[in-house]
């Protein structure tokens, strides 16, 4: 499970462009919590504390405590607004979590123990179709990753989220069907894909120097009849 993670904030007491302009010169991120049957509350952050946060790389899917004017509320990031020149963070959106909240988060999958896969030992190759899983967590239970065992698995082999365990107080976000994350594919195959569309390339090629050669002949009795017409 992904480790919470804290952060002080201040209350804002001015809203609009040139309040968070302001905030900004000041080395503050402007930032807002809402949710939970809440009003609203509007904060800013130290910017490089969130910099540092936003450096673990799981800050989107990690419970965020914040200390704001001496209550601590408990917190999902959901949205982080980057500034497109210079790429520091501009505007933090925090959700507001309830004691038993459920969440749709994005978690990363990580494959292992490929030394046991057959197929990728005579030289398959893994192709992931979805490096991340949409999951439902309980607030307090967000998986900071996901293990996917391909032990066993050979060229031709499909992994689908049915063949995943979810660890406790998760469940996938898409309910309607069993989609692929992964198949083991054949780099041979691969190869004479290629090689398949080279060839057709090839043989388009020779088509048309063949037209252009056939066509040669016809142009000259064309003018040699052209010229004892004359």
């Amino acid at each position: 499970m992904s480790d919470a993670l804290n952060l002080s904030a201040e209350l804002r007491e001015r809203a609009g462009k040139g309040a968070s302009r302001a905030l900004r010169n000041e080395g503050r991120v402007p930032a807002v919590i809402y949710g939970g049957k809440e009003e609203p509350t509007t904060i800013h952050v130290e910017a490089k504390a969130l910099v540092k946060l936003l450096g673990t790389g799981h800050f989107m899917n990690s419970i965020v405590n914040i200390d704001a004017g001496g209550k601590k509320v408990r917190t999902l990031p959901k949205d982080v607004a980057f500034h497109p020149v210079s790429d520091r963070p501009m505007h933090v959106d925090f959700l507001r979590l309830s004691k038993d909240a459920k969440i749709e988060v994005n978690i990363p999958v990580v494959f292992v123990n490929e030394e046991a896969s057959p197929g990728l030992k005579k030289g398959g190759v893994l192709n992931v179709v979805r490096h991340e899983l949409e999951l439902v967590c309980e607030a307090d239970k967000i998986p900071s990753e996901i293990e996917i065992d391909v032990t066993g698995t050979e060229v031709g082999d499909s992994i689908h989220i049915s063949a995943v365990t979810l660890p406790e107080g998760s469940e996938s976000a898409i309910t309607d069907r069993d989609y692929t994350i992964a198949t083991l594919v054949a780099p041979s195959a691969l190869k004479r894909s290629e090689g398949e569309a080279a060839d057709q390339t090839g043989e388009d090629m020779e088509a048309g120097e063949t037209a252009a050669t056939e066509q040669g002949p016809d142009a000259d009795a064309a003018e040699e009849q052209e010229a004892k017409s004359e």
